[in-house]
């Protein structure tokens, strides 16, 4: 079978990059005379993770689950939430506004708090990674399901749909691309909170 060009240079190209940093990694060592302990050379970490690769697998499966877990929780919390808030001017008028505000809060000052609450247990990792990756599932899946084209309400109010049917048929996938960007940055951040949390706790 025949490989082509296409699929080669994708291949190509992202290592001869990795290539590319690990030389100026190890120059820029051999340049300036970098002690080990500030930057240690290429091949010493290379070394380093062979010989601990147990202990990385074991501990990176840890932090694998929190990330997992706190990100879906987050989603099957932050999804109904959204739609509650989308669907209500009421709730919408209450909370969105303290949704906004509490997503510009700096979570990473939480931590400790909620180390302190929790303990220094996989609970608190949950919580941190949970806390993080929340608002930008609630906030872009709530922005989707107001953004959608009045023209789509228009046509299933014509045909007497019923707001069950509307928004399975036409708002939820209409706000499916805001849902899966929202979901996309929280997982980065579901990731990003859990080793936040074990660095603090440890």
């Amino acid at each position: 079978m025949k490989i082509s060009s296409e699929v080669v240079t994708r291949i190509a190209y992202p290592v001869l990059g990795l290539l590319l940093l690990l030389l100026l990694w190890q120059g820029y060592i051999v340049l300036f005379d970098v002690p080990q302990a500030v930057l240690p050379r290429p091949l010493a970490v290379w070394n380093a993770t062979i010989n601990n690769l147990p202990l990385l697998l074991s501990e990176g499966r840890v932090t694998l689950l929190e990330s997992v877990y706190g990100f879906l929780l987050a989603f099957f919390l932050g999804i109904p939430i959204a739609v509650a808030i989308s669907s209500s001017r009421t709730l919408n008028l209450m909370f969105y506004p303290l949704l906004i505000a509490t997503q510009a809060l700096p979570k990473v000052a939480l931590a400790p708090l909620i180390l302190v609450w929790l303990g220094t247990g996989i609970e608190s990792k949950l919580a941190i990674a949970w806390l993080v990756a929340f608002f930008p599932i609630v906030v872009d899946t709530a922005t989707g399901l107001r953004s959608t084209p009045t023209e789509m309400l228009d046509l299933a109010a014509s045909v007497r749909a019923t707001g069950w049917q509307t928004f399975w048929k036409i708002k939820f996938p209409a706000a499916l691309p805001f849902v899966i960007t929202g979901s996309k940055v929280a997982i980065t951040l579901a990731v990003i909170g859990a080793v936040i949390g074990e660095f603090i706790s440890s």
